[in-house]
């Protein structure tokens, strides 16, 4: 049931009509069977990235991860990924994420919003992500949901931005100047982008500095090996489970739900958490009576993510 969400959730995203945030996706995802969520988009719009669109890695604990000579650090700009096709010295394509293979051409309305011609002739693929100032309620969603808009000029009225962060190939020998060649294009970066604080974000991207350290250590199906999202995990409220019941979903399908001590997160009063399945239920070894951890997924969900008393 989980899976079948998380997949809805991706379609509803690379679609332009997001249904819930960022937080709350990457929580799910955590609880789902799955990896690999990317939504091909319908067939008649759909176009090849020149090349793929990887995820990141995520890494909760400061102390587990990787240790390079040297690194560079930029914030996790939370918005609508896109890829950016320039070529012949003009702008030729701009492609939502989609599946990280291929996605919907967005020229159309991005066109608006980017340099379009350029000094010199070779083809490269800009990566980055579209974002919106966090003034803005539920800034990565507008965001996301500009990008599903039909109408240009309905577009153009969008307080939306571009930020770039990737280049391929790399017209240079470390990440920094990457970053640097795609700021003589007139874009902006993760480098030189002067007020960071005023988007959404969602931890710290880590890459490898020397770009041929970064392609020798590779590439999973998901994710490069030369770069990691940092993230922290949200704090949660300790409280007890007074029981679980069993609801029936409009589906037929049967899931857990605890019941727990009231207690407040935040500025809401949380005395139920959704437990998806039984397997959760074994994973995080909850009996009755136990102390759990609860946090509020997104500052919406009530979830429970761990037992505090073993």
């Amino acid at each position: 049931m989980i899976d079948k969400l998380v997949r809805t959730a991706a379609q509803a995203y690379y679609e332009g009509n997001p249904i819930m945030s960022d937080e709350i996706y990457d929580h799910l995802l955590e609880l789902a069977s799955i990896e690999d969520v990317g939504y091909s988009a319908n067939s008649e719009k759909r176009f090849p990235h020149l090349y793929p669109m990887f995820s990141l890695q995520k890494i909760w604990d400061a102390e587990d991860r990787p240790v390079w000579k040297e690194a560079f650090v930029s914030p996790k700009l939370d918005g609508a990924a896109v890829s950016i096709l320039i070529g012949e010295g003009v702008l030729q394509k701009v492609l939502t994420r989609g599946d990280g293979k291929e996605g919907l051409d967005i020229t159309h309305l991005m066109c608006h919003k980017l340099p379009t011609h350029f000094p010199n002739k070779e083809v490269y693929q800009i990566t980055g992500e579209v974002v919106s100032p966090k003034s803005i309620p539920n800034a990565r969603n507008y965001a996301a949901g500009a990008l599903g808009l039909k109408n240009a000029e309905e577009f153009k009225t969008r307080d939306v931005r571009f930020v770039a962060y990737g280049i391929e190939p790399s017209p240079t020998e470390d990440y920094h100047n990457d970053l640097r060649f795609i700021e003589t294009l007139g874009f902006t970066t993760v480098k030189n982008l002067s007020n960071p604080d005023d988007y959404p974000q969602d931890g710290m991207v880590v890459r490898m500095m020397n770009n041929a350290d970064f392609y020798e250590a590779g590439f999973t199906s998901h994710h490069p090996r030369g770069a990691y999202a940092l993230k922290e995990r949200e704090k949660g409220v300790v409280t007890k489970l007074l029981d679980v019941e069993w609801q029936v979903g409009k589906s037929g399908a049967v899931s857990p739900v605890a019941i727990l001590e009231p207690v407040m997160i935040e500025d809401a009063l949380v005395s139920r958490a959704s437990l998806h399945n039984k397997g959760i239920i074994e994973a995080l070894e909850l009996e009755i009576g136990c102390q759990v951890e609860v946090i509020r997924a997104g500052k919406i969900i009530p979830q429970i993510v761990g037992r505090v008393d073993v």
